[in-house]
This record gives C-alpha cells, sequence and structure tokens, in this order.
C-alpha cells in the first residue's frame, strides 16, 4: 500500500487517519490525493487536496482553488461515466475530518440513501476484493486521462 505522506517543501502532507481508514488509495493528481471510499453502496469519490493546513475552501490559494474545481470536474465526469448516475453530489463537509477533503459520489435513483444524503445513512458495505480491484482498474485508466 502506498504510504499516505508525501514531501511538500519543508511541511510534509500527511492523510487524516480517518480518511486512511476509510478510503482505498486510487492516484495522485497534481493537487489532490484521489480516494476511493470504501461503501459499495455508493460510487464514491474523496479528494484531497496536498496542501498542508488547509481545512477550507479558501485556505488554498487562487491557482489552487482553481485547480481543485477542476480535479472535481474531471472525478465527476469519471464516474457519471462508469457509472450512469442520475446525479453526481459534491460536498466539503469537515465536520468530523479537518483536513479540507472533496466528496464526489455518484448517485443512483433508488440507491440505499436515496434521495436523501449519503452521509450517516446505514452500515457501509465493504467492497468484495474482486469488485474492488475491477473498480480501482477502470478508475485508475479513467482518472489518468489528462485533465482539462
Amino acid at each position: 500500500m502506498l504510504a499516505q505522506r508525501q514531501n511538500l517543501g519543508s511541511m510534509e502532507f500527511a492523510l487524516h487517519s480517518r480518511l486512511a481508514a476509510d478510503t482505498t488509495y486510487v492516484t495522485d493528481w497534481p493537487l489532490s490525493r484521489v480516494l476511493l471510499m470504501q461503501d459499495a453502496r455508493f460510487p464514491w469519490l474523496v479528494l484531497v487536496p496536498r496542501r498542508v493546513g488547509a481545512s477550507e475552501l479558501h485556505d488554498l490559494p487562487s491557482l489552487d482553488c482553481r485547480r481543485l474545481i477542476q480535479e472535481i470536474a474531471q472525478a465527476s465526469l469519471v464516474l457519471k461515466d462508469l457509472t450512469g448516475a442520475a446525479k453526481i453530489n459534491v460536498g466539503a463537509l469537515g465536520n468530523l475530518v479537518p483536513q479540507l477533503h472533496i466528496h464526489v459520489v455518484a448517485r443512483c435513483l433508488g440507491d440505499a440513501a436515496w434521495p436523501g444524503p449519503v452521509w450517516g445513512h446505514g452500515v457501509p458495505v465493504a467492497y468484495s476484493p474482486t469488485a474492488l480491484s475491477e473498480l480501482l482498474a477502470r478508475l485508475s485508466e479513467q482518472l489518468a486521462r489528462p485533465l482539462p
């Protein structure tokens, strides 16, 4: 498994322990670490800007904010293409995890939480090893495309 730390100049990026426990690494983009939420009920990516100390969107410099919006759009498009989702939900709550992170969730009509929010709904369902491997391969291929 990939180390969850990255040296960024004199400061070191470290993924919050709760994010590390609840997700699987997919890839690193120019700004964000891309993670898959370990809940098979909802195709769900989490983007974590690799900026030490950022807890809110406004903590990022304007260039990073623009890059983050591009990365959110790219993650949304990939999830929509892979799942045929009716709606893509994007959120930055941070009530339990203060580290800035963006949820990008593919929602399908009739999914386990539809039409309500996914947060706090039921108990997460783990991916089977085969399903996780297949999804990670598909995501890795799609997310490797150049960002706009």
